[in-house]
């Protein structure tokens, strides 16, 4: 386990910048919600009849005025933004940071096999997300107790584990692709985030690329299908199957790939 733990303490910074930066904004958006709730009708109804714009964000199936509205249009993007950005940096950096910062021949000369090794950063990479995750929704419940509103806790933690479960299909992706580059490309790791996230409005404007849903985790991973009790079995399953094989090919192609010096 001392690859696992050196890669949580490597990665700890990250982790409390994101979550402290990506959890106060979640609290802080909720706690605004008070201040402004009485005016929500009148921008609900707007947002409704946005056309394209409506439809891409979901903002024409959620209800904008309640709480669960506003928390699954403004935190939900916080959060599936924010979360997607931090999973894809994490992942990108265990396997290819080794030969970038020259590190590999120092590690691998260690009575530990390649296998090992791979597996016990990819662990280290799953428990950061889920603690991230775990921060967020603290923050985001928190705050909606902390203002008296009474939120469908179900709808809430099924929106949660979504997200949880996107970022963790985004995190094998990135984590298997990182076992082919020799250097952590992060502008690829923000790239395949801002792809997947823009595949998932595209999705809600034209019905023709609904195929798309079977690629992109937003589609899953969308307060308003959630929220309206969508049926997501196909999408979710193939989240899970792209996620694991992204993972998977890291820990098959780091094995037997030759290591630079």
């Amino acid at each position: 386990m001392t690859v696992f733990c050196k890669e949580l303490r490597s990665g700890a910074v990250s982790f409390l910048v994101w979550s402290a930066v990506v959890g106060g904004l979640m609290a802080v958006c909720v706690g605004l919600y008070p201040s402004i709730s009485g005016s929500m009708e009148d921008m609900s109804a707007l947002f409704a009849g946005m056309g394209d714009f409506s439809a891409a964000f979901g903002l024409d199936k959620l209800q904008f005025g309640s709480i669960m509205g506003f928390y699954g249009t403004e935190c939900g993007n916080i959060l599936g933004l924010g979360g997607a950005f931090y999973a894809a940096l994490t992942a990108m950096g265990p396997l290819a940071g080794e030969e970038g910062g020259h590190t590999a021949e120092f590690l691998l000369t260690h009575p530990v096999s390649r296998l090992q090794i791979a597996a016990e950063k990819l662990a280290a990479l799953a428990v950061l997300v889920l603690g991230f995750n775990l921060i967020c929704f603290a923050c985001g419940a928190g705050g909606i107790l902390a203002i008296g509103e009474d939120a469908e806790w179900g709808d809430l933690l099924r929106y949660h584990g979504a997200l949880l479960l996107m970022q963790l299909q985004i995190g094998g992706l990135c984590f298997g692709v990182s076992a082919l580059l020799r250097r952590g490309e992060l502008g690829f790791a923000m790239g395949l985030a801002a792809l997947l996230y823009f595949a998932g409005l595209i999705i809600n404007l034209d019905q023709d690329l609904d195929w798309l849903r079977f690629l992109t985790p937003f589609y899953y991973a969308d307060a308003a299908r959630i929220f309206a009790n969508e049926t997501l079995t196909g999408p979710i399953l193939a989240g899970c199957v792209l996620g694991i094989l992204g993972a998977g090919f890291g820990l098959w192609w780091y094995s037997r790939k030759d290591i630079a010096s």
